[in-house]
């Protein structure tokens, strides 16, 4: 079984792809990285960069489910969530051409499945996602541990128990 964890964003998107071997319970890091789309660029060739991009993992690497940061928003960051809805909107896309299904996570369900606490800053994110995987150095940037992290809270949240 393998899991696509992404964390969503339009100019650095992180990915993460996990293997489970069920009959160890065995969690591995297949890949992980970060899609870094040319800020120059308009919306429109963003996304189709983005997307093109995707299209690759997903041929590449055929994920069995893609795990999803949720949307949220803060009123202060309105165009924030705006342009993330974008993102995400483009993820779906590849996912459903690709006939993957998706699982959709709050960051601070996310957060609180790896570390107990769903407000943990992002250092410590890392730091849980590096323990979880047994990971010699932690993930860098960010981007990459919050999607192994979303990976792995799909596992625990959705697939442990049924293997």
């Amino acid at each position: 079984m393998r899991i696509l964890g992404i964390d969503p964003g339009i100019n650095l998107c992180g990915y993460g792809i996990l293997e489970v071997n069920p009959v160890s319970d065995q969690v591995v890091v297949i890949e992980a990285g970060v899609i870094r789309v040319p800020r120059s660029s308009c919306i429109e060739k963003r996304l189709l960069n983005l997307h093109r991009d995707l299209e690759e993992i997903f041929k590449t690497l055929q994920p069995d489910c893609v795990g999803l940061e949720q949307l949220y928003s803060h009123t202060q960051r309105v165009q924030t969530a705006i342009i993330m809805g974008h993102a995400r909107g483009v993820i779906c896309l590849a996912a459903a051409q690709n006939d993957v299904p998706i699982h959709h996570f709050a960051a601070t369900s996310i957060k609180k499945t790896l570390t107990g606490n769903g407000r943990a800053p992002k250092g410590q994110v890392q730091l849980s996602v590096a323990r979880h995987l047994g990971l010699t150095e932690i993930p860098d940037p960010p981007d990459i541990a919050d999607a192994l992290a979303i990976a792995l809270c799909h596992y625990y949240l959705n697939l442990r128990n049924q293997m």
